[in-house]
C-alpha cells in the first residue's frame, strides 16, 4: 500500500483526491494538510511514501516548501499536483527537487500513473509535453531568461510585485519582514538588470510569468 499525503487548501480538491484514491486498491491518503506547516507536522508524525503538493499554499511559497522537504526528507517522493499551468513553474520545481509535475487538468489515471511511478520505481515522471519543454529549455540555456537565475523567494516576489501585491502581503505569505521583501526585490532588480518597480512590472508581464 502506498501512503500518501495531501498538501492543498481548497478541500475541494482533496475531497476529489480521496474519490480518486477510493478507486484504486493500492494507494491510501494518510494525511491531509492545509499549510505548509501543517505539512512538515504531518509528515514528521506520520510515515508516508509520497507527497503530493500544491504549490499555492496560503502560507508558504510551494516552491520553498519543497526545497525544505527534500532537505529535511531527502527520499520522500514529492509529485506537484498544481493549478499553476505554465511551463516555468514546472522547471522550477523539478529543480527544486520535485519527482514529477502535473496540473490540476491531468486526467486522474494519469495522476494515479505519476504516484505509483516516482514511489515503486524511482526517477521522475515527466509527462510528455512537458519532457520536450524541458529538453527545450536545456536546448536553449544559453538563452535562458534572466529570471530564472532568481532564488524561489525572489521569484515570487517577482511574480507578487507584478500580479499587484503589497509589501506587507507579500511578507505574510512569506512569514518574513517588510525590510526582507524589499531586500528581494533589489537583488531581483539587480539581477535582471533592471532599476524600477514598473521596469519590474513589465518584464514580469512580458514574459508573461503572470495573468
Amino acid at each position: 500500500m502506498v501512503r500518501l499525503v495531501i498538501a492543498d487548501d481548497q478541500p475541494v480538491v482533496c475531497e476529489g483526491m480521496k474519490r480518486i484514491m477510493a478507486d484504486t486498491q493500492d494507494l491510501q491518503i494518510v494525511g491531509e494538510a492545509r499549510t505548509g506547516r501543517e505539512l512538515f507536522e504531518i509528515v514528521a508524525r506520520q510515515p508516508c511514501d509520497v507527497v503530493l503538493l500544491e504549490l499555492l499554499l496560503p502560507d508558504q511559497s510551494g516552491l520553498e516548501v519543497l526545497e525544505h522537504l527534500r532537505h529535511r526528507f531527502p527520499k520522500l517522493p514529492v509529485v506537484v499536483f498544481s493549478a499553476q499551468p505554465k511551463m516555468h513553474y514546472a522547471v522550477r520545481a523539478f529543480k527544486a527537487g520535485a519527482a514529477g509535475y502535473l496540473t490540476k487538468r491531468s486526467l486522474p489515471k494519469e495522476l494515479v500513473r505519476a504516484i505509483r511511478k516516482v514511489v515503486r520505481r524511482g526517477g521522475r515522471y515527466v509527462s510528455p509535453l512537458l519532457a520536450e519543454r524541458l529538453l527545450a529549455e536545456r536546448e536553449e540555456e544559453a538563452d535562458t531568461p534572466l529570471h530564472t537565475r532568481l532564488s524561489n523567494r525572489e521569484y515570487f516576489v517577482l511574480c507578487g510585485i507584478a500580479a499587484g501585491k503589497t509589501i506587507k502581503e507579500l511578507a505574510a505569505e512569506l512569514s518574513v519582514s517588510p525590510k526582507s521583501i524589499v531586500t528581494y526585490r533589489v537583488r531581483t532588480l539587480q539581477k535582471l538588470h533592471l532599476k524600477t518597480t514598473a521596469e519590474l512590472i513589465r518584464y514580469a508581464l512580458s514574459h508573461q510569468l503572470v495573468d
